[in-house]
């Protein structure tokens, strides 16, 4: 499996994918994304910002998330307190293809995340997820990601996680 930035003629693939995530949000009983975000333009814009990434196996795209080293303005008020203050990568829009069940992807991406991190010498890695995204929280644990408190993204308090490595 690679990460790689998408290209443009595989947007409709990964329109596909966070599809698929916004009906297993719904599925498993979680507000998050059931209110047409993110959208087609989301993703475009991830695509011409330069922050769109997938993982692939055998050039099949396995999973999609927005990767960013600007910084967040969202994250730039917490209830609570970042580990760092150094510059850092924000993940935004993590889906994995029903293609991907089973081979851990989600965890893999966070992983080889980390690698695309530090060949830019960034060691810090900042994410938000809903409240009630059981399965991402289970991921953050399961990698070492510290619980910093809350900040409010889209209206509504999410919870920040921070990784230094």
């Amino acid at each position: 499996m690679i990460l790689r930035k998408a290209k443009q003629a595989e947007l409709p693939v990964i329109w596909e994918i966070i599809q698929y995530a916004i009906e297993q949000r719904r599925k498993d009983g979680s507000d998050q994304w059931q209110d047409g975000y993110p959208n087609q333009n989301t993703i475009q814009a991830d695509s011409d910002n330069g922050n769109a990434y997938v993982v692939t196996e055998d050039e099949v795209v396995l999973a999609y998330a927005a990767i960013i080293f600007d910084k967040e303005p969202a994250y730039e008020t917490i209830e609570g307190t970042w580990l760092s203050n150094n510059d850092y990568a924000v993940v935004h829009r993590v889906a994995a293809s029903e293609l991907a069940k089973g081979k851990s992807i989600a965890t893999k991406l966070f992983q080889m995340i980390e690698g695309v991190c530090l060949d830019r010498g960034v060691h810090s890695i900042k994410v938000d997820t809903n409240f009630d995204n059981i399965p991402m929280l289970k991921i953050l644990e399961k990698l070492g990601y510290s619980y910093c408190g809350e900040v409010y993204f889209r209206g509504g308090a999410r919870k920040a996680f921070e990784k230094v490595f």
